[in-house]
């Protein structure tokens, strides 16, 4: 059923892939602007995943998120919250804010090391307490062992279970040190019925690298032009600056296009990178830090 992988053409040597950084890189210099940062604060998976996060915590945050465009009013809203399933009820009933999702990670996260039915069973139950997102991660030890149809088939049972939810699929790029696993990884996913690609977890090192994210980029837009069904990208672990916020910006926006700078087709999974845009952006347009951080 691997068949689709020989659809796709690998299109980077090392040293291709190298210079493709080079150039996205010159651009995204030129992009570092009030109108971008204040577009990417509008793709934000705004997450909290530790194991000391409380309903308060996360009640708090949600608080911040309903009145962010009463305190800055020249800023869009955040586009989702990302939590722990068990803490899906908490978002839902303290949200209010128009057009902010509910993400759960779950299956299984970080690790994915557990049976299938539990997997299934936690997606869906997260989705019946409110989330309209589930970020799930491949069942990385079976894809470095070459079992790639365990792969696909947990991702689309996964998918079946939570109905009309967006699913976004980790990779985990970290330990995909070859940027062809990665490509064939992601290709995986989408076919597997993957509404979003993520490249990290955040809990390993290395995280999201413009790297991996060219790679994914990539076979996103291969996989559009193969079976007209566009996929969203989500760069996460790791990302705390502006600056690396819009280099991916500029990956996706050179690669895939302007109509991809949307919510539905990228995010980016963050927690500091909130305040950190905040405070340039409110630099850029009064040459001013803010006093303190807003979450």
């Amino acid at each position: 059923m691997m068949d689709f992988l020989s659809n796709y053409n690998y299109p980077y040597s090392i040293l291709g892939l190298a210079a493709k950084i080079e150039e996205l890189n010159e651009i995204s210099a030129q992009q570092l602007n009030e109108k971008v940062l204040t577009n990417i604060f509008g793709l934000i998976d705004l997450t909290t995943l530790n194991s000391t996060d409380t309903k308060a915590k996360v009640h708090n945050m949600c608080l911040k998120v309903n009145d962010i465009q009463k305190e800055y009013p020249f800023l869009p809203n955040v586009a989702a919250i990302c939590v722990y399933p068990s803490l899906v009820e908490t978002v839902k009933s303290s949200l209010n804010a128009k057009g902010v999702g509910i993400a759960s990670v779950a299956a299984g996260f970080p690790s994915s090391q557990t049976f299938l039915n539990i997997k299934t069973l936690e997606s869906k139950q997260a989705v019946e307490k409110g989330a309209t997102d589930i970020d799930i991660v491949i069942s990385i030890g079976a894809f470095l062992s070459g079992n790639y149809q365990l792969v696909f088939d947990e991702i689309a049972e996964i998918k079946d279970a939570i109905g009309n939810a967006h699913l976004k699929v980790i990779l985990e790029t970290g330990a995909l040190s070859d940027p062809l696993k990665i490509w064939e990884a992601s290709i995986i996913a989408m076919n597997a019925g993957a509404d979003f690609i993520k490249t990290s977890t955040g809990k390993m090192q290395p995280a999201a690298t413009f790297d991996a994210a060219v790679v994914m980029v990539e076979a996103i837009r291969q996989h559009y032009k193969i079976t007209g069904k566009k996929v969203g990208f989500k760069p996460a672990g790791g990302i705390s600056s502006s600056r690396d916020a819009v280099e991916y910006y500029t990956i996706v926006a050179s690669i895939l296009g302007q109509e991809w700078l949307n919510s539905k087709l990228f995010r980016i999974g963050a927690s500091s990178l909130a305040n950190n845009l905040i405070s340039d952006i409110i630099k850029l347009r009064t040459g001013e830090l803010p006093v303190s951080s807003y979450f």
